[in-house]
C-alpha cells in the first residue's frame, strides 16, 4: 500500500448530515444493501443480484436523491462491507466511481451472545450498518477495517500462495502412495526421482510378487498427478528465483535481494515476507506484529490476571513461515544480537520456556528485518551470505 492504513478509526472527521452511508450484506444467491441517508429517519433496503454493480450504483443515486428532497446535500459517500469470498474487486470498482469503501473484519464485529440469537438478512444489514457507522465516528474498538490491495499487489501475492497449495497437495500424494505399497510389504518407493516410473515397474510385494493390476494403476495415476505437481512447482520456483538474480530491481525486489543475502534466510522465506508483509505500510512495530498475529492477549478481569498468549489473529502462512525462520536464524546466526539475546534467557530452559521465548525472539526478528529492508542497515551482528 502506498501509505500506512489505521484500520482502528477513520481518518476522516464524519458528518451525518452530508454523509450517506450505506452497507453491503454479500451471498451467492443476492446481495442486499442498506443505508443511513442524511435528513431521511427510516433505514432504506435494497435487494440485489449478485454481482449487479449498476444496481447498486443506481441506489446510491436514488438515497442522494432523497436526501436532497429532505435538504441534505450528500458530499460524501461510504460503503462497507464484510470480507469473505468475494475478496477486493467490489471495493475497486466502487473505488473508480469515486466512492468511499471500507472492508471489515468479520470477527471484529460485535454480535448477540445468546445462544439461539434471531438471524436473517435485514438484521446483518443493520449490525453491518451499526458497526460501520461507530467506525466512522471514531468510537474506539467499534471494529477493524481490512486494507484494501490494488489488483497488481493481489497478483503479485498468487505465485507465492499457490506454492502453499501445490506443496501441499504433491505431500497428499506422495501420502497416498506409501499407503498404497506399504501394505505389500514396500517402504523403499521416492517419487520425487527422475527414474520413479522405472522403479515402480520393478516394485515387488513382500513375498516377490507383482503388484496387483488394480493397485499399480491406481499408483500410475497418483505417481502422474505428482510429476504435473512437480513440474507446476518448478515454474513457480525458477521465476521466483529470476528476482534475485535482477541487476535493478524495483522496490519490492531490492527488499527480496537484501533478505536473500543474509545467512539463513532463504530465498522462498525472503519472498514470503516481502509480498505478504514488507510490501504493506506499517504505522509502527505494534501494528506490524498484530498484522502477523504475534502481539500478546492478556486476561485481566476482577481478580484474575493472565497471558493468554499471542492472539493469532494475523495470516497464518506468515507466522508459521516466521516461526521456522526463527529456529534457522538460532543455528546459522549464532552471533547475532537476537540470538544472543534467546540464549541469555534462556539457559537452562526446557520445553515450553523455551518456545515461548521463541515466539518473542520471532516478533524481534520480524521488526529487525522490517528495519533492515526499509533502511539498510544490517541487524546488530547478523552475518551476510556474500561475506
Amino acid at each position: 500500500m502506498s501509505e500506512a492504513f489505521d484500520p482502528r478509526k477513520s481518518a476522516t472527521a464524519f458528518d451525518q448530515a452530508s454523509t450517506l452511508v450505506a452497507v453491503l450484506e454479500l451471498s451467492g444467491k443476492s446481495w442486499r444493501a442498506g443505508a443511513s441517508v442524511p435528513g431521511v429517519s427510516r433505514r432504506p433496503m435494497r435487494q440485489l443480484a449478485p454481482r449487479d454493480m449498476s444496481g447498486m450504483l443506481k441506489a446510491i443515486e436514488q438515497w442522494k436523491s432523497e436526501a436532497s428532497k429532505a435538504g441534505h446535500e450528500v458530499r460524501r459517500v461510504v460503503v462497507g462491507y464484510e470480507a469473505g469470498l468475494d475478496g477486493f474487486w467490489i471495493a475497486r470498482a466502487l473505488r473508480e466511481h469515486g466512492i468511499e469503501v471500507y472492508v471489515m473484519h468479520p470477527a471484529s464485529i460485535s454480535v448477540e451472545r445468546r445462544g439461539r440469537r434471531p438471524k436473517t438478512d435485514r438484521i446483518d444489514v443493520d449490525i453491518l450498518l451499526r458497526a460501520l457507522l461507530g467506525w466512522l465516528r471514531g468510537e474506539p474498538r467499534h471494529c477493524t477495517m481490512a486494507p484494501i490491495p490494488s489488483e497488481a499487489e493481489e497478483d503479485m501475492r498468487e505465485p507465492g500462495r499457490q506454492r502453499e497449495t501445490l506443496t501441499a497437495a504433491r505431500l497428499k500424494v506422495e501420502n497416498q502412495m506409501r499407503s498404497l505399497l506399504v501394505r505389500f510389504g514396500i517402504a523403499d518407493f521416492r517419487p520425487r526421482l527422475k527414474k520413479a516410473p522405472e522403479h515402480l515397474e520393478k516394485l515387488r510385494t513382500f513375498d516377490g510378487r507383482p503388484l496387483p493390476p488394480n493397485t499399480k494403476a491406481s499408483l500410475e495415476r497418483l505417481l502422474a498427478r505428482h510429476r504435473l505437481l512437480s513440474a507446476q512447482l518448478k515454474e513457480i520456483e525458477t521465476a521466483r528465483e529470476r528476482v534475485v538474480a535482477i541487476a535493478d530491481p524495483d522496490r519490492l525486489g531490492r527488499m527480496i535481494q537484501l533478505l536473500a543475502a543474509l545467512v539463513g534466510v532463504g530465498v522462498e522465506t525472503a519472498t514470503t515476507l516481502v509480498h505478504e508483509v514488507f510490501s504493506r505500510r506499517f504505522r509502527d512495530r505494534k501494528a506490524l506484529a498484530g498484522f502477523v498475529g504475534m502481539t500478546g492477549t492478556p486476561y485481566d478481569s476482577g481478580g484474575s490476571q493472565r497471558e493468554q498468549g499471542v492472539s493469532k489473529n494475523g495470516n497464518p502462512r506468515v507466522r508459521r513461515m516466521l516461526m521456522q525462520l526463527t529456529w534457522r536464524w538460532l543455528i546459522f546466526q549464532p552471533q547475532s544480537a537476537l540470538a544472543q539475546w534467546f540464549l541469555a534467557r534462556t539457559q537452562g530452559a526446557k520445553g515450553r520456556m523455551k518456545k515461548i521465548m521463541a515466539v518473542a525472539l520471532a516478533r524481534k526478528l520480524l521488526v529487525a528485518l522490517w528495519s533492515y529492508v526499509e533502511t539498510g542497515v544490517v541487524p546488530e551482528g547478523a552475518r551476510l551470505a556474500a561475506a
